[in-house]
């Protein structure tokens, strides 16, 4: 029996479950996710914020590349607060190691497991296996924009941020078919996150909360 098809459309449907995290570390609870959107389209092979010196003086960090076909933009990457920007950075490739994971740009999911912790790791992961069962991918753009961090410790600090997943998608792997969607208010995201700073300087994304159609997020 051919489970595919059935896959790749509850995948559609509840495209924001897992990459997202609630408060509590488990997935997101908004499963109202317009089908085949790219979320985080998280997180792209495009231009995209790079950790700043100071973050990556710290700790080696993995090389992240995507598919030519995927680009992540991420605006207000320099604050000019070296900390802040340290988070920023560690975001953003947190972003992009979600998707290289998707995609098969990091079949081992070590960027994954580099900027993600806890039951934030875990759902992450268990997110790309849904991709991987359904044989799906992902294409296009995703924006990311009015970033904002709040430092709560020496070692942690917030992240409110909106996302622009308009123009993502997911794709089938054997026929490289899009799955496009219309553009409604759902494809626009407002993301709550929280960082962690480890042992080595890295700061880990541990809780993230969305809000699908968020009023702040929409053109």
């Amino acid at each position: 029996m051919n489970r595919r098809p059935t896959l790749l459309a509850a995948l559609a449907l509840t495209a924001t479950a897992a990459l997202t995290l609630s408060a509590c570390g488990s997935d997101d609870d908004s499963p109202s996710k317009d089908a085949d959107e790219v979320v985080g389209a998280d997180t792209g092979g495009g231009e995209s914020a790079s950790p700043s010196e100071s973050a990556a003086a710290s700790t080696d960090r993995p090389k992240i590349e995507l598919p030519p076909d995927l680009e992540l933009t991420f605006e207000g990457g320099e604050t000019g607060d070296p900390v802040k920007d340290a988070i920023l950075a560690d975001n953003a490739e947190r972003m992009r190691a979600v998707d290289a994971a998707i995609t098969g740009t990091d079949p081992e999911g070590k960027a994954l497991a580099f900027y993600n912790t806890g039951e934030a790791l875990q759902a992450a992961q268990d997110w790309v296996a849904q991709f991987e069962e359904a044989g799906a991918t992902l294409t296009g753009e995703a924006r990311y924009y009015d970033r904002e961090v709040t430092l709560t410790g020496d070692r942690s600090a917030t992240l409110v941020f909106c996302a622009d997943e308009s123009r993502g998608f997911s794709k089938d792997k054997k026929t490289n078919e899009i799955h496009k969607t219309p553009v409604t208010k759902n494809s626009y995201v407002l993301y709550n996150t929280r960082l962690d700073k480890n042992v080595e300087g890295v700061w880990q994304t541990s809780q993230i909360i969305s809000t699908r159609g968020a009023t702040q997020c929409q053109p």
